[in-house]
């Protein structure tokens, strides 16, 4: 098996912005842009904390094309710097290496902030690095007050928003482990599912069991007792699934298996195609299938 191939060198060099030259040109307009404003604050804060992608030049020594950190170089320039942190990349191929990047989870931003805080960096540091407000910063970190420890760890990985996590708090832990395991069933970690299995929670998971379920929003009582109902079934039937889930594609997988070493045999294949046409067209589907 090859192994694959790395796509820049494991190490920093230092590059002066003259002679880095850029794919695209900026001009005065990405200033106004907020994700240009949050480089630069974050730059003035705490330094460039993203070196650049580059590429060496071949027909001129020591000159480097920029790959990816248009704003940031832009950024170094205003602020004067004359170097930056840059990474060699191996090939010369031009997309964004921000979009192959995966973006850190609520939960785990949560935990970085609070090792930082424990670290001894303020609070107030962490926000004009950020470039976001204090009191962002302060609900970052207790992020998770009043989240059962289960569910945390069901969505610590997981692109779930700060709002659907805070929703959590409606409900006692039992039922949030519940909810967390639903949301990662379904792949659906949207506020508005979140909102809805809180809707149909039994009216002694609530936190807040003094103001009546589906008051705020005007809908009537018989209507959310209806959706509870459903809510129910609908998290029984889940379970059920889930349970033979394995077993199912176990046998699946067996099975076709088996079919394809059947198609393999020319006896069987002529066979089939003489009597059995139709079922042999599903068999060929079903053992072509790459996926379960």
């Amino acid at each position: 098996m090859n192994e694959a191939k790395i796509g820049f060198e494991l190490r920093k060099i230092q590059v002066p912005l003259s002679d880095i030259l850029p794919v695209r040109q900026l001009n005065d307009p990405a200033k106004t842009v907020l994700r240009y404003q949050a480089i630069l604050v974050s730059i003035k804060a705490v330094g460039l904390m993203e070196p650049l992608m580059v590429y060496p030049q071949k027909d001129a020594p020591g000159k480097y094309l920029l790959l990816d950190g248009h704003l940031r170089r832009f950024a170094l320039k205003e602020l004067g710097h004359t170097t930056a942190d840059c990474i060699i990349a191996a090939d010369d191929e031009c997309f964004t290496y921000n979009a192959r990047v995966s973006r850190i989870a609520p939960i785990q931003e949560h935990r970085m902030i609070l090792k930082a805080v424990n670290l001894g960096v303020k609070p107030e540091q962490i926000g004009a690095a950020l470039n976001i407000p204090l009191r962002v910063v302060k609900a970052y970190m207790n992020l998770l007050v009043g989240i059962h420890p289960k569910a945390v760890d069901l969505l610590k990985d997981k692109n779930i928003s700060h709002q659907s996590i805070r929703l959590l708090r409606r409900v006692d832990g039992a039922r949030q482990v519940e909810i967390a395991e639903l949301m990662v069933g379904a792949n659906n970690y949207a506020n508005s599912y979140a909102q809805a299995l809180i809707l149909t929670t039994p009216q002694d998971q609530l936190t807040n069991t003094k103001i009546p379920k589906g008051k705020r929003k005007g809908i009537p009582p018989e209507t959310v007792a209806r959706m509870e109902q459903e809510t129910v079934a609908l998290e029984r039937d889940l379970k059920a699934i889930e349970a033979g889930y394995g077993e199912n594609v176990l046998n699946l997988t067996l099975a076709r298996a088996y079919i394809r070493k059947l198609l393999n045999n020319p006896a069987v294949a002529k066979f089939m195609s003489t009597h059995h046409g139709d079922i042999l067209a599903e068999f060929k589907a079903l053992a072509e299938t790459e996926s379960l």
